[in-house]
Parts: structure tokens; C-alpha cells; sequence
């Protein structure tokens, strides 16, 4: 929706047109654009190949849901059982102490994982 939303800033529309446009509120629109200070935070391409989209990860989190395995959920979307593996692993999230995947949960995840830059691996380090 974001990344849409900035494909029509890029067109000269303004962020209340955007907003409108994509489905959010004027307010919220604006929020966006001035938070990043008028310029796209994300990559206006959608990402292929290598990244999971939202849309897998939407079918990754209904097939869960009915209790599918790994592999099957892999050969639903067409990929590696351990790319679901670790999509599940790394975005479920925990309710009522229980794990729970939820798409839009792990999108928002990816996405800031993607952001850069990454602070340097010194500052990273914990001792």
C-alpha cells in the first residue's frame, strides 16, 4: 500500500490525491509524507525472485492457520520448504504464548530488516 502510495507521489499527485487513491485516510497520507520528509523510504520496484511478497506471505499465514505443514505450504506457493521454515521461525509472532504468523505482522518485519543502512556489526555486538 506504502509503495504504492510514493509510485503516485513520483507521479507529481499530492499526498491527499496518493492517500485517497490507495485506500487510507487524508491524514494518514500526509503522516507518511512528512515522516519521510517527502521522499520515498522504500524502493518504489517490488521486490522478485529472492524476497517472499506480501501475497505469499498472506497464503503462508491462511495455510498455517489450517494446520498445514511446511511442505505442503511450500509446494502451494512454489517454494523451498526452508524459505517457509524460516519465515515462520523468524516472523511469527507470540499471543497468548503461543506462536501466531501474521502477514502483515511479518511484512512490516522484512521490510525493516531491509532498511539501510545497517549499523556497523561493532556496534552490534553485545558483551
Amino acid at each position: 500500500m506504502q509503495r504504492q502510495f510514493w509510485r503516485l507521489i513520483a507521479t507529481g499527485i499530492t499526498s491527499a490525491e496518493a492517500a485517497l487513491a490507495v485506500g487510507v485516510s487524508v491524514p494518514v497520507g500526509s503522516r507518511w509524507y512528512r515522516h519521510a520528509g517527502g521522499m520515498s523510504p522504500i524502493s518504489l520496484a517490488e521486490p522478485i525472485g529472492r524476497y517472499l511478497s506480501f501475497e505469499e506471505r498472506e497464503e503462508i499465514a491462511i495455510l498455517h492457520a489450517q494446520a498445514k505443514g511446511v511442505r505442503e505450504i511450500a509446494r502451494e506457493i512454489g517454494r523451498d520448504p526452508g524459505t517457509v521454515s524460516r519465515e515462520l521461525r523468524r516472523n511469527a509472532a507470540t499471543r497468548a504464548g503461543k506462536l501466531e504468523y501474521r502477514a502483515t505482522v511479518a511484512q512490516w518485519k522484512a521490510q525493516q530488516s531491509a532498511k539501510r543502512p545497517k549499523a556497523a556489526v561493532e556496534s552490534r555486538i553485545v558483551v
